[in-house]
């Protein structure tokens, strides 16, 4: 096996945030569609995903510090500048790397906003067939039967 490198582990992490993208934007579809059964493959992938991130991440700091640079974000530009023969693939995967985890930050955003649109539609839901108070008009009494339906006071002759 290579050494570990900042550019071995950028490599990593940038074919692994391609995928996590992908999760995120199928996570959406699952949330428009309200598919849950969908959602949690996806959210299985998803946590899977997230936690090679932060594991080829820190590889990659530890890399830069044994390089000599900041063991950091801020690192990475430093070692981009001088990495010398590999200087432009270093570049091109960490701005595509950078891209990319705006992009998956801002779906994230999406979706978990789709996520409380759900949830508040779910409670609203929920609410209204629950009992208000002792005195209110409910739509179901206690035995599940509709309690707003007229009671039928028997048929008087006259």
């Amino acid at each position: 096996m290579s050494t570990a490198t900042p550019l071995n582990s950028l490599r990593e992490e940038e074919h692994i945030m391609t995928t996590l993208l992908g999760v995120l934007k199928q996570e959406q579809q699952y949330l428009v569609a309200a598919e849950i059964d969908g959602l949690t493959a996806v959210t299985t992938k998803k946590s899977a995903l997230v936690t090679q991130m932060t594991l080829l991440s820190a590889q990659r700091h530890r890399a830069l510090g044994k390089a000599g640079y900041p063991a950091e974000e801020a690192g990475m530009d430093a070692w981009v500048a001088a990495s010398g023969a590999d200087a432009a693939e270093a570049s091109v995967l960490w701005q595509a790397l950078q891209h990319h985890a705006r992009e998956a930050k801002e779906l994230n955003r999406i979706n978990g906003m789709l996520i409380n649109k759900q949830m508040n539609h779910t409670q609203g839901a929920l609410q209204a067939l629950r009992p208000q108070s002792a005195g209110a008009n409910n739509f179901y009494g206690p035995g599940g039967l509709p309690t707003s339906l007229p009671r039928s006071r028997g048929f008087l002759a006259g």
